[in-house]
């Protein structure tokens, strides 16, 4: 039942303004996203509001009758980026581009931008472009674009953070793509609370959707991330957006990964791999070679796996290190990979293959920072482990793809025959796979498979295979 006020109104209680939950009473804590301080007041109204009808300004169509040729995407020219988007940005649409400070969102569209104002994108004739920015001035941003090699005669700067502004610069430019970095700094006057709150970014944010949808402007608006790697502002904002866009990557790698959390264009199992430099940031079309060491010599505790990041096979390597450790409780590290599956892996192996890890001291990590969240790669994981405690060096051709259970099978696991193709295109001849894997797949010329069924019979058949050089 509705609480009545003082004057006998019915009150409409308490909304939670990150997503919208309702309470009778004032909570601290939002019951259903469970954000601290935004419950709000809904209002007082003497009765049950109701909306009349208004006149219809452009009618309802039979949808065979609907022009679909507006939302046709245009490459960018970024082929990576493209990939990722679904073929390229479609007119109208509202592209969120989220990720940590420093990591490349900037970079990377003011380079889309200039692709734009040029029409790099094949058969692409050139579009105006807008860059709004919130936190740099136009000098900077001219800097930037000087040194990526962003400069186009069709790319327009602006440095506003007022929203009526920038609606005046679109309407004075008319742009076909639309650049805002980032849509935290933008604060309307019509709203209470300084840029960045939640009102104020769902104003802004449905502000320039409107404009979008109205003028067929693709526009890309970039996003601040909180310190858990959430999309900072209301859920909301990730609603009314049509793609959402993470970037990833250690700040201290050259190595990025953009890929698609929402996408009412296209899939949303791709990826695009790209290469922050110095002098920009550049697409990746084969980026197997980044996640794999360079030795002439092979080591103990290393393994080969191929991960599917979407629907792209890369190769990685797994490695591990073993030393007897001279405190109480030994550490456990881990680096690119789940803390809590390398656990359960290594007491996998203690009880179903008897490997003696005992107090020793446990660190295993992936090359070239790539993160490895999958469960493909736990038979890596584990023969890495296995090879680092009994010291013996694995094949440096070796290849080991399957899900490791609890009681030491070794699990099928999705896209096996595009795993196997990207080990023999990239050299590897001899791989591990789980039971029935052959049976359902063409193995590839020059590969050599072995079945296993479970845990222990994938470590023997690994560590008494023969190293080959290479």
């Amino acid at each position: 039942m509705a609480a009545r006020t003082s004057s006998g109104q019915r009150s409409l209680g308490q909304r939670c303004s990150e997503c919208g939950w309702t309470t009778a009473k004032w909570v601290g804590r939002c019951g259903e996203c469970q954000a601290w301080g935004t419950i709000e007041e809904i209002g007082a109204v003497a009765g049950p509001r109701t909306t009349r009808s208004a006149p219809v300004q452009t009618p309802a169509l039979p949808i065979g009758e609907v022009d679909h040729t507006s939302a046709i995407a245009r490459p960018t020219g970024v082929g990576e980026f493209d990939r990722v988007l679904g073929g390229g940005l479609v007119p109208g649409g509202v592209v969120l581009v989220a990720g940590e400070p420093g990591i490349g969102k900037s970079t990377l569209l003011l380079d889309v931008a200039a692709r734009a104002a040029r029409g790099q994108g094949p058969g692409e004739p050139p579009r105006t472009a807008l860059y709004i920015s919130g936190e740099e001035s136009s000098a900077q941003v001219r800097a930037r674009a000087e040194r990526i090699e962003a400069m186009a005669a069709g790319l327009y700067l602006a440095s506003e953070v007022d929203l009526a502004t920038i609606l005046g610069h679109i309407d004075q430019v008319r742009p076909d793509v639309l650049v805002v970095d980032s849509v935290q700094t933008i604060a309307s006057a019509e709203v209470d609370g300084a840029a960045g709150n939640v009102s104020q970014v769902r104003e802004v944010a449905s502000a320039l959707i409107a404009v979008a949808k109205a003028r067929d402007i693709a526009v890309l608006l970039v996003g601040h991330v909180t310190k858990d790697g959430s999309i900072a502002g209301p859920r909301v904002l990730e609603h009314l957006v049509d793609v959402v866009i993470q970037f990833e990557g250690d700040r201290h790698s050259r190595l990025r990964l953009v890929r698609a959390v929402k996408n009412r264009f296209g899939p949303t199992d791709e990826i695009g791999c790209f290469d922050l430099s110095d002098v920009g940031i550049v697409g990746l079309p084969d980026p197997s070679g980044l996640f794999t060491s360079d030795r002439t010599v092979a080591v103990p505790g290393t393994c080969m796996t191929v991960t599917l990041e979407g629907r792209r096979p890369l190769l990685a390597e797994v490695q591990a290190l073993v030393a007897e450790s001279t405190l109480p409780q030994p550490r456990r590290a881990t680096s690119g990979l789940e803390s809590s599956r390398v656990q359960m892996i290594i007491a996998v192996l203690e009880k179903r293959a008897r490997a003696i890890v005992g107090k020793n001291d446990m660190f295993v990590s992936t090359v070239g920072g790539v993160r490895i969240t999958e469960p493909a790669a736990d038979l890596a994981i584990a023969l890495a482990i296995a090879s680092s405690v009994t010291d013996t060096v694995l094949p440096a051709q070796l290849l080991a793809i399957g899900e490791v259970g609890l009681s030491g099978d070794i699990r099928p696991v999705v896209g096996v025959a595009r795993r196997l193709s990207e080990a023999a295109r990239l050299g590897l001849t001899h791989a591990i796979v789980p039971r029935g894997t052959l049976g359902s797949v063409t193995v590839p010329d020059g590969l050599q498979v072995v079945e296993a069924g479970d845990l222990g019979a994938a470590v023997r058949a690994a560590l008494s295979a023969r190293p080959t050089s290479g």
